[in-house]
């Protein structure tokens, strides 16, 4: 009998040599080979006959090779191979397939699965670029001998047939998965242990571990094919809530654990609420009154504070965040303000400054192309507890730099940092006693019992559907800047074709005329002939000297030194600039009230958030404001949805739902390192009612025993918990 955790050598037909494959696949143990789910299913119960077929539809057929073989036309090589039934006959083509060459012989029995088409020649129906298996092919994966071969023969036809992605470049292909997936559950002893609690189960009508296995890789006749299809059926609701049941149970045990260490209670009186009101420059919005409320609340209390602050491009979150330094400030205590670049490191620190330097706090930046000797002189008043406020970028981590007091940390895009810079920063105190002086020299005693974890602020301006926040940050509590200014009106979006770009040129001259200023912004910095893109250094060149010679224009690019960049970008909000053609180093951060024009060249090939985010720079002052996304060449199907989405709403939350469709989770983010958890069968967006019921069912089993779950129950479950999933939680920890 197999073990679910029985590395998967030992099943029968795998061994060492297939193991180091399937390893690649981060298939390691039989639990692991199978929670390899199919990512499809095909109906092979009742397949299609080729008299049947109708243009237009998907189906399978199961038939006969005939003849097959590689033409070369002028564009391309196309493989074509004609499959019978009888006296019927399908053609089916493949584009580029000159892998193929050898695939096929005659006589063999295939099943195919495509949409159906019709020849706009003959006339005749065809498949184009089916998915195909080959039923009765002995070189797979090492298979052996001719009584296996006809036994696995039962697992191909006259059902259900689960469709697994193939691994080692198409080795073990998904005939061989069948088979030994087959293998596996046969060999499975037949109670598997159940470690979601009894009333869980009967909460959601789970089925059992095995009968779940059993159900999603070898579906009864019937089964609800478009369940399947759906990942609805109740084997996959067992495997999928399980799944986030488990990380949501650590999430929920993180959140309780750091709620039980010792944090610094801030004192939230009169003088400190009067500190805040002096600092602020206009009226807060009822959203932002809300959140800093959110966050005060947290900071008066004696865990530390470990809160998610979203909100959309131009909400204000930035002025929050100044406000909750004020408290911890105003306690005797230091802020540290992590960004991801030195552009939006600078940003905060010239934002810092010009609101809290005139009430007497002392904002200090440091970034690692400072200067040696000044780099050395921040070091020592940041030590020293004289720099109240600390900006800076990664450099803020390094050993060289400690702090005096630190009580606030507040990580800006979070997402662009990896969970152990964010603790190394929060880590930054001394353990010893020390005598605090707040903003205007008061003197702050604190005991030791005083002296413990940090606060922690994550902001981010990626708006990130509350599903998946759910998921990426679930240890942290979420505010939400759902409110704009008044007076910021609705960015007008157009798209062009960059053949009007005379049209579009003579309208930005009309703006600066008019006493604004613009920004034109381009994919890449050096023109690369396979992409045709137009570069922002030669565009920049056309633009300054022939399209627009009398008007002051400059470029802006990641490549530039940070002193040349931060020229050039105060030259730019000084109004000493009217058009800046820029790459996205300005997608964050750069805030110019008087940039009322954005056009954006390419726009077919940034994301959907991107082009958000580069939107969010205009439309920050009272005049209203255009943003003109030029498009170049053919644009796919997806590109077409980006670009309609940006046009149809300026609401984030909406545009990131929609990016989140797009690309999945973990492009959406761009890295692992950003803290999103690994998922085997869950998908968050298409399972986020399930999501919303295991962190209900999580956080109801560890509000302890009672008379529907059992102390036993509780210890079961975080007994599999750690075991299982560790390395998940070690994605989304906070510190």
């Amino acid at each position: 009998m197999l073990e679910l955790a029985t590395p998967v050598q030992y099943v029968k037909g795998i061994g060492p040599r297939l193991a180091e494959i399937l390893a690649a696949k981060d298939i390691h143990t039989v639990d692991d080979l199978l929670h390899y789910l199919p990512f499809r299913y095909e109906d092979r119960l009742n397949p299609r006959s080729i008299n049947e077929l109708r243009a237009g539809e998907m189906a399978t057929v199961i038939a006969e090779v005939r003849t097959s073989g590689l033409f070369r036309t002028r564009r391309m090589p196309i493989f074509q191979m004609t499959a019978g039934q009888g006296r019927t006959r399908l053609r089916c083509i493949w584009f580029n397939a000159t892998y193929l060459r050898d695939r096929f012989k005659p006589g063999q029995m295939v099943a195919l699965y495509g949409k159906v088409e019709e020849d706009q020649y003959g006339g005749e129906l065809q498949l184009v670029q089916p998915q195909f298996e080959v039923l009765d092919d002995s070189n797979d994966g090492g298979s052996s001998g001719a009584a296996e071969q006809k036994a696995a023969a039962s697992l191909e036809v006259g059902r259900i047939v689960p469709i697994y992605e193939s691994a080692g470049q198409g080795r073990l292909t998904s005939r061989w998965f069948r088979r030994i997936i087959h293998t596996a559950l046969e060999n499975l002893p037949s109670g598997l242990p159940d470690a979601i609690p009894a009333a869980v189960r009967s909460h959601l009508s789970l089925i059992s571990p095995r009968d779940a296995l059993w159900g999603v890789h070898w579906p009864e006749p019937g089964e609800s094919f478009d369940d399947l299809q759906a990942s609805r059926t109740p084997a996959h609701i067992r495997l999928i809530f399980e799944e986030l049941f488990f990380i949501e149970l650590g999430l929920e045990l993180k959140r309780r654990e750091q709620k039980a260490q010792t944090g610094i209670a801030f004192r939230l009186d009169d003088p400190v609420r009067e500190a805040i009101k002096k600092i602020l420059p206009f009226h807060p919005t009822t959203a932002q009154k809300r959140v800093l409320k959110e966050i005060a609340s947290d900071m008066e209390k004696p865990f530390p504070m470990r809160r998610l602050l979203q909100g959309d491009v131009g909400s204000g979150k930035t002025i929050v965040a100044f406000e909750a330094a004020i408290i911890a400030i105003e306690n005797g205590y230091q802020v540290a303000l992590m960004a991801p670049t030195e552009i939006l490191a600078q940003q905060h620190y010239f934002s810092a400054r010009r609101i809290l330097e005139n009430a007497g706090y002392r904002v200090v930046l440091l970034t690692g192309s400072l200067e040696d000797e000044r780099k050395r002189e921040t070091r020592r008043h940041i030590a020293q507890g004289n720099a109240q406020l600390v900006i800076g970028t990664h450099a803020l981590i390094e050993k060289k730099v400690d702090f005096a007091n630190l009580g606030l940390v507040i990580v800006d895009e979070q997402h662009r940092f990896g969970v152990m810079q964010r603790f190394k920063l929060m880590k930054k105190n001394p353990s010893k006693d020390r005598v605090g002086t707040a903003a205007l020299g008061r003197p702050v005693e604190r005991s030791s019992a005083n002296i413990g974890e940090p606060d922690v602020l994550v902001m981010t301006a990626t708006p990130i559907p509350r599903t998946l926040a759910l998921t990426l940050y679930g240890d942290l509590d979420i505010s939400v800047v759902d409110e704009m200014p008044p007076g910021r009106a609705p960015i007008v979006t157009r798209r062009v074709g960059d053949e009007r770009s005379d049209e579009v040129w003579q309208f930005l001259r009309k703006q600066v005329a008019a006493g604004h200023q613009a920004y034109v912004v381009y994919p890449v910095i050096e023109e690369n002939e396979e992409t045709e893109l137009k570069a922002a250094m030669k565009m920049y060149a056309e633009l300054s000297k022939k399209v627009f010679p009398d008007l002051r224009v400059a470029v802006l690019h990641g490549r530039m030194g940070p002193d040349l960049k931060e020229q050039v970008m105060r030259m730019f909000q000084k109004g000493e600039l009217d058009v800046l053609v820029s790459t996205t180093v300005i997608e964050v951060g750069v805030d110019v009230a008087n940039a009322s024009v954005m056009v954006i060249e390419h726009a077919e090939r940034f994301g959907l958030a991107q082009l958000h985010q580069l939107r969010g720079r205009i439309g920050r002052g009272a005049a209203k404001s255009y943003c003109v996304l030029m498009t170049g060449g053919k644009i796919s199907e997806e590109g077409e949805r980006r670009l309609d989405a940006m046009v149809r709403t300026n609401d984030g939350f909406k545009i990131a739902e929609l990016d989140l469709e797009l690309r999945g989770p973990g492009e959406f983010f761009g890295t692992k390192q950003a803290g999103l958890p690994s998922f085997r069968v869950a998908n968050i967006i298409r399972d986020r009612k399930l999501l919303e019921a295991a962190k209900h069912e999580a956080a109801a089993v560890l509000a302890g025993p009672n008379a529907e779950v059992s102390q036993e129950d509780i210890s079961r479950a975080l007994v599999h918990m750690r075991s299982r999933w560790q390395k998940t939680y070690g994605l989304v920890e906070v510190g």
